[in-house]
């Protein structure tokens, strides 16, 4: 379920304050950092963003 655009435009990833993109495959929905440099994705679990560090995936 894709998030509302309002809210998207207003989230930021909590390690380097750049903004989010969605991604979405068929088993999951990710919110990941356009930063350069960072590119951590963020987990959305029941629709709700999980923006915590230590809960995000690392690129690669």
């Amino acid at each position: 379920m894709p998030l509302e655009a309002g809210l998207l435009e207003i989230l930021a990833c909590p390690a380097c304050h750049a903004p989010l993109r969605e991604e979405q495959s068929p088993e999951t929905l990710e919110l990941v950092c356009t930063g350069e440099g960072c590119g951590l994705a963020y987990p959305v679990r029941d629709g709700i963003p999980v923006l915590l560090v230590d809960e995000a995936r690392r690129p690669g």
